[in-house]
């Protein structure tokens, strides 16, 4: 036994296992490991704020197609929702043939090259300029089809690994696997991040998050043996191969009453696990794009789920072993229901102190031969600048704007490309001096200044001076609410719960990032075994197949969902409708019986079985 291994058969049923058994369920841990890499590291911690950074400097707050105007999150769902409706529309008959085919460990090997190559691609955005925000879209839907078709010929292995009763530890310990591998390199990827300067950094983090990936999953490859077949398939060429398994998927359809706990699990699964898979895809473009919270923050939080998800997959595999799979898997989606609404309620506090403002003027007595000006400066944690030239209608052009106030604002131009920038003043440097000395700048003139900040993201603030306490906070600012058709919830939790406690938007989302991980660790594990406990060992692939349907689109539903209620209305709402899938996905979930899928199950695997004993009634030939 490894010693990740011990580390987690504490408590457990997978005890006196031979070694070929053991070796087994640690290399399908193992696969978890390795792709944690790119669900944490990339789609989570350092991926969200690089392309908000590369959006926001090439396009501002939004960028228009048509008529549509789409803000940075909107984008990102849309790129899920592309990737995951691709992997839907293949996945039921993928598993159809896999079932009669020795080709899933070969498939999986396949997916895993596209995702894992896709994820070091991203390291190349910078070589694409403006566009590069572009390139990270387009290579994290290539990574998103390689992890999600990896994921129908991973989970259909799990049904054959152990028994029935096996599978809560055997799925839970796989997910723990993932929540600690996926934790040691993003904490390596932290330090370097934090301690390193240098803007190789983050594209390295993407090139690492692949190999890691890879690396772990030739674990996978070498320990995990291919399962056998009970009903093989002729060779048939790709067009015929396809057209049996679509014949089959049909088949399987019409048969649905044969299997109801199956289907209704399936219906259950496909609404709560398109809330989660769509919260935890889009928690840090949310962070970042809505609330405002730093890099920094969001890296501290994913570090917290990751560790608080670990022991709670371990945690919720006892409880399931003391009160049933199904009442703890119920009780993990009850509590995503009220975090996904809870999350309606986070906001950053009001600015009311001059430093915690983004654009700082400061008076300074001995500037201007003694006669006194303001300075100005920006800190390093301050967003760019949107740096496109042309602009819709509907968007703010801010390169116009920082250009009319260029002698009040510290931005510099870029002669070669004929954009603004901030000039950014170092925080931790006291002895540097203030950026900007403003020689001509009159009351009149801050005053102006000030006003043209209510159509833009950015505050500024006044100190000393016959201006000083002056301050303003621009309409797009996360910090201004009041606007978007929920907002009156967290306008009423910041000023009776936030700013009582005296909570940042830091903290706030740190709570909420412990609690993610606290359920994390039991909704992916549990739903996962569930369905292996009720699903036939002779059709696994093929039903996972069905599983991986209904998750790709769910997948895809959720953020398309997201989108749209985005686009219509504001992310609060979008919020909301994820949080009503969950709430109806808890209610369908309540309504299975898992006992009698689990005797629909063996029903037919001994029809198969018996089925096979009589060559007349066998429907297909061995080569």
């Amino acid at each position: 036994m490894d010693p990740i291994s011990k580390l987690f058969s504490f408590g457990s049923k997978l005890e006196n296992l031979s070694e070929d058994k053991e070796k087994a369920i640690s290399g399908y841990g193992y696969y978890d490991w390795g792709k944690s890499a790119f669900e944490t590291s990339v789609t989570v911690a350092f991926l969200p704020f690089w392309y908000a950074y590369l959006f926001l400097e090439a396009n501002g707050l939004t960028v228009s197609l048509g008529s549509i105007t789409m803000t940075s999150d909107a984008i990102w769902s849309l790129s899920i929702a592309i990737a995951t409706l691709l992997v839907a529309i293949v996945s039921p008959p993928f598993g159809v043939i896999a079932d009669r085919r020795l080709i899933k460990i070969k498939w999986l090997k396949i997916m895993t090259y596209v995702g894992a190559g896709a994820t070091i691609l991203l390291a190349f955005a910078p070589l694409f300029g403006n566009a590069g925000w572009i390139w990270l879209v387009v290579m994290f839907i290539l990574a998103n089809i390689g992890l999600n078709g990896a994921g129908v010929f991973y989970n259909a292995l799990l049904p054959h690994l152990g028994k029935k009763d096996e599978m809560d530890d055997i799925s839970n310990r796989a997910f723990a696997y993932g929540y600690l591998g996926g934790f040691i390199l993003l904490l390596f990827h932290i330090i370097l991040w934090s301690m390193v300067e240098g803007d190789w950094v983050v594209p390295f983090c993407m090139a690492t998050a692949g190999i890691w990936w890879y690396g772990f999953a030739l674990f996978t490859f070498m320990w995990v043996p291919e399962p056998p077949i009970e009903t093989e398939m002729e060779k048939l060429k790709f067009r015929e191969a396809a057209r049996f398994a679509v014949g089959e998927v049909k088949q399987t359809l019409k048969d649905y009453k044969a299997f109801p706990t199956l289907f209704l699990y399936m219906l259950a699964y496909f609404f709560f696990i398109d809330g989660i898979n769509t919260v935890t895809a889009l928690g840090g473009v949310f962070g970042i794009a809505v609330l405002g919270v730093t890099p920094q923050s969001l890296m501290i939080t994913i570090l917290v789920i990751q560790f608080v998800a670990a022991p709670s997959a371990v945690m919720f595999t006892k409880i399931a072993g003391r009160i049933g799979t199904k009442k703890a898997l119920f009780i993990s989606i009850v509590g995503w229901v009220v975090l996904c609404f809870a999350a309606l309620a986070f906001a950053p506090l009001e600015l009311e102190e001059h430093d915690e403002h983004q654009i700082l003027y400061e008076w300074n007595d001995s500037a201007r031969n003694g006669t006194g000006a303001y300075e100005v400066y920006v800190f390093s944690d301050m967003p760019e600048l949107a740096q496109k030239l042309e602009y819709e209608d509907s968007e703010f052009d801010e390169q116009t704007w920082a250009e009319t106030w260029n002698s009040t604002l510290p931005v510099e131009l870029d002669s070669k490309i004929g954009t603004r920038s901030w000039i950014i003043h170092d925080k931790d440097d006291e002895d540097k001096p203030f950026t900007k000395i403003l020689t001509n700048a009159s009351k009149d003139n801050l005053s102006a200044f000030l006003n043209s900040l209510n159509d833009t993201r950015f505050s500024a603030s006044i100190s000393g001076g016959v201006l000083d306490g002056n301050r303003n906070v621009g309409v797009d600012h996360p910090t201004n609410l009041g606007d978007g058709s929920l907002d009156f919830i967290p306008l009423w939790s910041r000023s009776k719960i936030w700013e009582p406690l005296g909570l940042s938007v830091a903290l706030q989302f740190l709570i909420l990032g412990s609690l993610m991980g606290t359920l994390l660790g039991g909704s992916q594990g549990l739903s996962r075994s569930m369905f292996g406990q009720i699903v036939p060992e002779t059709r696994s692939t093929e039903f996972f197949g069905f599983f991986g349907f209904f998750n790709k689109v769910a997948a895809f539903l959720g953020p398309i969902l997201y989108f749209f209620m985005t686009v219509m209305f504001d992310s609060r709402v979008g919020i909301f409708s994820i949080a009503m899938l969950l709430l109806i996905g808890a209610g369908l979930l309540y309504m299975v019986d898992i006992e009698a899928g689990i005797a629909d199950a063996r029903a037919e695997d001994e029809r198969l079985r018996k089925k096979l004993l009589d060559p007349q009634d066998s429907d297909s030939s061995i080569e």
